[in-house]
């Protein structure tokens, strides 16, 4: 299996980690799928959401696959007075990853706020 950016950074931090591989449908990218493919439950898989804010452009979110995401309150911990999610057409552009493998550790290119 081919290390990503974000096994790289674990590995110059040494921490450990488990990569796991599973199919990926495009069809179906949730939370809910990536979890009964790898055996976990759904709380303990997360997902990378990328959102723009008003005031301070392009923003992530790393939330349990278990729940959604609170604009509002990104908004208010962000500093912007309105988030909304970015069209899913750009955010291989804005992230350097393609929908679905968004990852917030060792990501390509600067994003200015991370929420976790």
């Amino acid at each position: 299996m081919k290390k990503t950016n974000a096994a790289r950074y674990l590995d110059n931090l040494k921490i450990d980690y488990k990569l796991v591989e599973y199919e990926v449908d495009e069809s179906d990218l949730s939370a809910e799928s990536v979890a009964r493919k790898v055996n976990l439950p759904l709380e303990q898989v997360f997902k990378t959401l990328v959102a723009r804010g008003d005031k301070t452009g392009v923003l992530m979110a790393c939330i349990p696959g278990n729940t959604e995401l609170d604009l509002k309150a990104m908004a208010t911990v962000s500093g912007s007075k309105n988030v909304e999610m970015v069209h899913v057409g750009e955010i291989q552009q804005l992230t350097g990853y393609i929908r679905g493998g968004v990852s917030p550790i060792g990501a390509r290119k600067t994003v200015s706020h991370f929420f976790g």
